[in-house]
């Protein structure tokens, strides 16, 4: 699936924040989707705030546990590798069907040399399958790995998968379902698990430095706050967490 706003034409030519661009995204929906569907969609990031997962997800100053998954070619790519040479941000994200997951990845894909110069590297993880990855990588010109995490098994560990619901009210599998996002085709297994959207920074011993988790899957961090974050975190040598 692909999703442009109506002010873009081509990955990394629009200079907006997220924040204006995902104001003009939520707007799109708002006009062009039935409001009783919207609803169900906001009941759901409403009861995940409820539900504690915000609480038992990796905070900051916990050790990450170390993975390795396979990138948009099927190439394995060890996180205990990436630390080796410098820190890393982890976004995950729920998937190439999501407009707001692909602003967030592009947005993220213009900032990678600021990031590589203040001392990290960038890696993306979706529980879609290796295909999936691939054409999405390759749509979004994106310059960093995307990760497959079959069974949402990493997403997992850092406390942060939930399932899609598929009761009344709030059976948000049926309007996924009418949209024609099929994610037991989309991630390789019908257990309609997502990962809510996060961001980290981990240093080089795994330790968690930052952590954004947002139930809200239309917010984002601005990529020039991970910056500014990455700034300040090298300068310090590490000596302080900022959350």
């Amino acid at each position: 699936m692909k999703w442009r706003s109506l002010k873009e034409s081509k990955p990394g030519q629009d200079t907006r924040s997220l924040r204006e661009q995902f104001a003009e995204r939520r707007a799109l929906i708002e006009k062009l989707v039935p409001a009783e569907l919207t609803a169900v969609h906001r009941q759901v990031v409403e009861d995940l705030r409820k539900s504690g997962i915000l609480e038992s997800s990796l905070q900051v100053g916990a050790k990450a546990p170390a993975f390795k998954l396979p990138d948009q070619d099927g190439k394995p790519v060890s996180s205990v590798e990436l630390l080796r040479q410098r820190r890393l941000i982890l976004c995950f994200i729920r998937g190439r069907w999501d407009p707001f997951c692909c602003g967030q990845l592009e947005a993220m894909n213009e900032f990678l040399p600021r990031f590589g110069q203040a001392g990290a590297a960038l890696v993306a993880i979706s529980p879609q399958t290796v295909k999936h990855s691939y054409f999405m990588h390759d749509q979004h010109r994106l310059r960093f790995p995307l990760l497959s995490d079959a069974g949402n098994q990493v997403a997992r560990q850092f406390g942060i998968v939930y399932g899609v619901p598929y009761t009344e009210p709030t059976n948000q599998q049926d309007i996924y379902r009418r949209v024609f996002i099929n994610l037991p085709n989309t991630n390789g297994d019908a257990s309609w698990e997502l990962p809510i959207p996060a961001t980290y920074i981990l240093d080089r011993d795994g330790t968690v430095l930052y952590a954004s988790v947002n139930p809200d899957y239309t917010e984002r961090p601005e990529p020039a706050e991970i910056l500014e974050r990455l700034i300040l975190l090298k300068g310090s040598q590490g000596a302080e967490w900022w959350c």
